[in-house]
């Protein structure tokens, strides 16, 4: 018969107190959270007491001496003083064109090359007729001056003969040796030989300097030679040459083309001097003035500024445009510059060394009469009357109420006179 085994050793445990347990370490987390939870509160209730007390982050601007310039600001472009229109001073087929608009040019280079045929013609018949004046001339010096002076000379010894004969018919005639035929006969040809002598000499005098053979010949030869000079002249015009350095902005011309004498095919801007032509609202009128300097810039290179000086200011108003044109110089022109392009002008209208400046939006009333702004004093802000001078852009000019190395706040941060601050350097 089996025997019952052993019962084994066994540990019984009681529901109840385990659970019991359990509920007081829940009990414990919840009492830790709730401190920690009231310790964060009264941590942030002490830091807003500590900023309460210590007053809010405000930027502030610096209160500084430095130079201040008013300026006036406009647009416009460049240009040059005067730009050259050149044409052709005679109708011709164009045969070729030389240069590129754009292009640089010096004075004198050729630009546009004109059919040439029938002024080569021209100057070729013009030094011929030279020639045959030149000829002329030529013949009266070898040829027919010297020819009557001979003549004058044989007229003046057959004269002397006729005289000498004259004279011994009218004696023999006196003394009644000689008979009345032959002192006639003696007389007429003293007579003949008298005008063939003045004859002579008349001949003589017409072919020297001054007499009417000359003067006509030497005219026909000073008008062969002008006619040479006006052919020699319109045969240079059928090259179209450059009349002083520059730059080709503008060409209106092509190889084939018939032009007419003044019409222009190319326009020059010359080299030198370059304005900037700009238009100036007319309220600012009132602070311009002839030699103001002024600092420029082209918009297709904003980084590249250059020096200026208005050196022009038109009378007149534009009425559309209720605007003034001003033009300024530029001494040093940089070589990107091109004709009619945009610039930007800054023009210095008034000029305050060492001043005292602040940011224009610090100052409170700045149209009243007694303007002020609010100072970072001893961790406040303090009201500190001023009385101001120039404005310039987003910056004024404190003559009195303010040193440099102070802080100044915005009129936008909306702190009263009085309230602490903490102050935030810009």
């Amino acid at each position: 018969m089996d025997q019952p085994l052993p019962a084994a050793n066994t540990v019984s445990r009681d529901p109840s107190k385990d659970a019991g347990r359990g509920g007081f370490i829940c009990v414990l987390w919840r009492l830790k959270w709730r401190i920690a939870a009231l310790v964060l509160v009264l941590a942030g209730v002490a830091w807003g007491l500590l900023r309460w007390f210590a007053g809010p982050e405000v930027v502030v601007y610096p209160v500084v001496q430095a130079e201040l310039v008013r300026t006036v600001v406009a647009t416009g472009h460049v240009e040059t003083p005067y730009r050259v229109d050149i044409g052709s001073q005679i109708t011709g087929t164009v045969k070729d064109v030389l240069v590129e608009e754009g292009q640089s040019v010096r004075e004198g280079q050729p630009l546009v090359a004109l059919d040439g045929t029938e002024l080569n013609s021209a100057v070729v018949q013009a030094e011929g007729a030279v020639a045959q004046a030149d000829a002329r001339m030529r013949q009266l010096r070898e040829l027919s001056r010297p020819a009557a002076e001979e003549a004058q000379k044989q007229a003046r010894a057959n004269l002397e003969n006729a005289q000498t004969a004259f004279d011994r018919a009218n004696k023999l005639a006196k003394s009644g040796a000689g008979t009345q035929a032959t002192l006639d006969e003696a007389t007429r040809a003293l007579n003949v030989a008298m005008t063939l002598s003045r004859t002579a000499e008349l001949q003589v005098y017409t072919t020297s300097p001054g007499g009417s053979d000359y003067v006509i010949a030497e005219t026909q030869l000073s008008q062969a030679r002008a006619n040479l000079a006006t052919a020699h002249a319109r045969l240079g015009y059928a090259t179209i040459t450059a009349p002083r350095d520059g730059v080709l902005i503008t060409r209106s011309v092509e190889r084939g083309s018939v032009v007419q004498a003044g019409k222009t095919l190319l326009v020059l801007a010359p080299a030198g001097a370059i304005q900037l032509v700009v238009q100036i609202d007319e309220k600012n009128l009132r602070l311009l003035k002839l030699g103001q300097d002024a600092v420029a810039s082209a918009d297709a290179y904003p980084d590249q500024r250059f020096p200026a000086s208005l050196t022009y200011i038109n009378p007149s108003v534009d009425i559309t445009r209720a605007s003034v044109e001003v033009k300024l110089t530029v001494p040093d022109p940089p070589a990107y510059l091109r004709q009619d392009m945009t610039v930007s002008v800054d023009i210095a209208v008034d000029r305050r060394p060492d001043a005292v400046v602040v940011a224009a939006r610090t100052v409170h009333a700045p149209t009243a009469a007694a303007p002020f702004v609010l100072v970072a004093r001893d961790g406040r802000a303090r009201e500190q009357k001023v009385r101001l001078g120039l404005w310039a852009g987003d910056q004024v000019q404190v003559l009195e109420g303010l040193t440099p190395g102070e802080q100044v706040l915005p009129v936008a941060s909306g702190v009263r006179a009085g309230q602490r601050i903490r102050p935030v350097p810009r």
